[in-house]
């Protein structure tokens, strides 16, 4: 009778014990929330910014229209090496932008930071969903109540490749990779880069002929990732002639395509909302495919592999790529990788190996196209090198230097990668004397040091020389920072110089590539440098020998 009184008395008023709650959940929230805010506003007091929305900070300023990026340049003139950038009322960013405030942070090991990288888990982290739906729900509505972050990264991942990880994973994973990007194995690469851009160069044979405008990007990105299967599986995947059927290619292109819609949605950067979306579902959907895809791989060649325990008789009968590295990767205690770790790898290495590339070819080409006297200069560079071949080894790659040099200027205009962040795990003090406390998220914005005025003379020209030996001397070593610098460097580097090198010396050689004034790129971040508006120039061919 007690028990039923004592229910009856909780079903007439957990209205109240309901209302109760809110109120101390709101009560509590908001004295964080102000907490935060000042303690944020605090710590960037030594470091003058543009003046920002106290709720949306200067979120409502970046108008996604091509011209964000050079706003960054534009406040960077007037506020000297770093300046805060705030997303919302809490996320703040010392975006740096100059190459003595940069080397601080880029000498150091500290971690990619979780905010901007994060949406990358689902797929180059081990798995999708640690938990069940139910109780996903249930514990993200707990930490919504009682956590002052707005998104909680609970389905994301519980393991990340070298991209994602840290501490002395990172150390671990980065060690163990180092061998798979030796010259030794990236010079069979070179014959497999220059298959797949011919296979794109005589797809350009009509636009060739009809003497028409063509948008780049797109079919450089097929080529890109068609040169990578290759590479990183020994796979061909004939995605730049089967249209687009291949579901694993058809995946990984969702998954490029949704992190980059879902960082620039801000709703979308809670989970709970993400993970409910239309876009969430299909995010799930393609991470599965890509992810069943490599796991049968990695499946199948530990079972072509079960009678070999060394690399070098495998290397004896055929090129090594970049899954046997993996494979036998050991550590001092004889320790391999994983099957989730080879797996996280894989995709870290596809998702970085083909769209920054894809990035970096395309505008090489477009400031190639709007420069015809370096164009020029490097075509006969190339003709002399190449002579009468149609493709390219690997000792012609070191015989190209001013054709180095344009690729590098136009890393230096259009890094792939135009910026990176870092969450620090200690107190860091600049050399000005300047200090952010530990937790911090530094942007260190690489399109900002690479267009500052103070470093670069005519930072808006496309001038190669400035790659001459005599004139990187004078200049800091991390005034040109596309692979960024330091321990979290970028591993694949030369694979990625490779790789350019390989497809502007066979596109120079077959055709002229010509700027349509009509068509300029609005650039834009989206993960990688791109263009709203696609990347456009005309060709007509060449004859061998000019």
């Amino acid at each position: 009778m007690e028990f039923s009184e004592a229910l009856l008395k909780f079903q007439l008023n957990w209205p109240h014990f309901f209302a109760v709650f809110c109120l101390v959940v709101v009560v509590y929230k908001s004295s964080v929330f102000v907490l935060r805010k000042r303690d944020a506003q605090r710590n960037v007091e030594a470091f003058p910014g543009p003046k920002p929305s106290w709720l949306f900070g200067h979120v409502m300023q970046f108008k996604q229209d091509g011209t964000d990026l050079d706003k960054f340049v534009k406040w960077g003139e007037q506020y000297p090496y770093a300046f805060p950038t705030w997303f919302g009322p809490l996320a703040c960013y010392l975006n740096i932008h100059h190459p003595d405030y940069a080397k601080t942070i880029l000498v150091s090991s500290e971690p990619k930071c979780d905010l901007a990288y994060k949406f990358l888990g689902a797929w180059i982290g081990k798995t999708a969903l640690p938990f069940s739906p139910p109780a996903y729900f249930v514990l993200l509505f707990f930490f919504s109540c009682f956590s002052y972050s707005h998104s909680y990264c609970l389905f994301l991942c519980s393991g990340d490749g070298l991209l994602l990880s840290k501490g002395q994973k990172w150390f671990r994973h980065r060690r163990l990779l180092t061998p798979g990007f030796h010259y030794e194995v990236l010079k069979p690469y070179v014959t497999q880069m220059a298959e797949s851009t011919m296979v794109m160069l005589n797809k350009w044979e009509s636009f060739a002929k009809t003497n028409k405008t063509f948008e780049l990007f797109e079919q450089v990105s097929l080529m890109t990732l068609d040169s990578i299967m290759k590479c990183a599986f020994s796979y061909n995947s004939n995605c730049q002639t089967e249209g687009g059927t291949n579901t694993y290619i058809k995946a990984v292109y969702e998954l490029s395509h949704l992190s980059n819609f879902r960082f620039r949605t801000f709703p979308y950067h809670n989970d709970l909302i993400f993970y409910l979306s239309p876009h969430g579902f299909r995010y799930r959907k393609a991470a599965r495919v890509a992810h069943s895809h490599t796991n049968e791989v990695i499946r199948k060649r530990k079972e072509t592999l079960q009678e070999v325990n060394e690399l070098s008789r495998i290397q004896a009968k055929r090129n090594l790529d970049f899954l046997d590295i993996l494979l036998f990767a050991r550590d001092e205690q004889q320790q391999g990788l994983s099957d989730e770790d080879i797996r996280a790898e894989v995709d870290t290495f596809m998702f970085e190996g083909h769209d920054t590339t894809a990035s970096g070819i395309s505008f090489a080409l477009y400031c190639l196209a709007c420069n015809p006297q370096h164009q020029k200069i490097c075509r006969d560079e190339i003709n002399e090198v190449l002579g009468g071949k149609d493709t390219m080894d690997w000792e012609d790659l070191s015989k190209i230097p001013y054709t180095t040099m344009c690729i590098k200027e136009s890393l230096r205009l259009y890094p792939p990668v135009p910026g990176t962040a870092r969450r620090i795990t200690k107190p860091m003090t600049f050399f000005d004397g300047r200090t952010l406390p530990a937790g911090f998220r530094i942007g260190i914005s690489v399109f900002g040091i690479h267009r500052n005025a103070t470093v670069w003379e005519n930072p808006d020209v496309f001038d190669p020389l400035r790659f001459l030996p005599e004139n990187v001397s004078k200049r800091s070593p991390h005034a040109f920072v596309p692979f960024a610098a330091g321990p979290r460097n970028c591993i694949g580097q030369n694979f990625a110089m490779n790789e350019m090198k390989v497809a502007i010396a066979l596109t120079l050689k077959r055709y002229e590539l010509i700027e349509d004034p009509t068509f300029k790129p609005k650039i834009i971040t989206r993960l990688i440098l791109r263009s709203l508006n696609g990347i456009h120039i005309k060709i007509k061919p060449v004859n061998p020998v000019e």
